[in-house]
């Protein structure tokens, strides 16, 4: 049996590069979702994502009925309906406030992922993760600016979709003590192409020649940032890479400036700060707790 590699340099180059690939996807979604039902943009999304998780699956050892064996099927099938629902709240958000705004309010994801770590996978979180996941709330309300008349109840849409994603991150870890990661894998994209295309058939529209280019393009995103994903938790430790994860907030946020010509508010990047140093900070004490 070969013990995984710990190549950081590589691990942190490949992060970057899905942290890229993924702000373009956010991007492209931005601009259908626009024009398109985002239910119809999210079905014909996952449906070339489960292609390409049932080819990954296929080259692997035992091929599809090895990926898909599992002694806990209704949480895998959750997590999957959660995640596919997750994505159609996040697209809907950045048509609704923009990718500025709705990166930076979810950031906050992984302080909720460690304030639920306790009651859903029974994990100790200590005195300083408590006070991160404070100080990082206080982010939270920076942005949001409750109580003044700059008050937009739109922003908490992302606040949904933060919460919905880090409830997932908690159930595929639990799923993983027993699963392996391409069980896993294999029944997200299964199980959310389903799902969408029960639900998003409905809100079928006629897409022009240029914006089923633009569709291709998503799909092979989609595609792309998960295996550059897979491939960097391959290569180094996930406590290693992860911190360069925050980068999908500035590179989403410049196409937010740049292409979509949305403002940048004084009060977003001062609680995006704070959010992201809570979450940077969660992320080394866990890696100090592990070690």
């Amino acid at each position: 049996m070969s013990t995984q590699s710990n190549n950081v340099p590589l691990g942190i180059a490949l992060m970057v590069a899905t942290t890229v690939v993924f702000s373009l996807q956010d991007g492209i979604s931005r601009h259908l979702a626009g024009a398109y039902n985002p239910m119809m943009v999210v079905m014909i999304r996952y449906w070339f994502f489960a292609a390409f998780v049932m080819v990954i699956a296929s080259r692997q050892a035992g091929g599809l009925k090895a990926a898909a064996a599992t002694s806990q099927p209704l949480l895998q099938a959750f997590r999957g309906l959660l995640l596919a629902a997750e994505i159609v709240v996040a697209i809907y958000s950045f048509t609704l406030i923009g990718l500025v705004e709705s990166h930076a309010a979810f950031a906050c994801y992984p302080l909720i992922i460690a304030a639920l770590s306790g009651p859903i996978l029974g994990e100790k979180v200590g005195w300083r993760r408590w006070s991160a996941i404070a100080v990082g709330f206080v982010g939270v309300l920076i942005i949001l600016q409750p109580g003044y008349g700059a008050f937009n109840p739109a922003l908490v849409v992302p606040l949904v979709s933060a919460a919905m994603f880090a409830v997932y991150g908690l159930l595929t870890r639990y799923a993983g003590r027993k699963d392996r990661t391409a069980t896993s894998f294999f029944w997200t994209g299964t199980v959310g192409a389903v799902f969408m295309t029960a639900v998003g058939v409905w809100f079928w529209e006629p897409m022009t020649p240029s914006d089923w280019a633009w569709m291709g393009l998503l799909c092979l995103t989609g595609a792309l940032g998960h295996w550059l994903l897979i491939r960097c938790y391959e290569v180094a430790e996930a406590s290693a890479v992860q911190p360069f994860a925050y980068l999908q907030l500035v590179f989403a946020s410049t196409l937010g400036l740049v292409v979509f010509h949305e403002t940048l508010r004084l009060n977003v990047v001062i609680g995006a700060g704070i959010i992201v140093a809570a979450g940077l900070f969660t992320l080394w004490r866990e890696r100090r707790r592990a070690r």
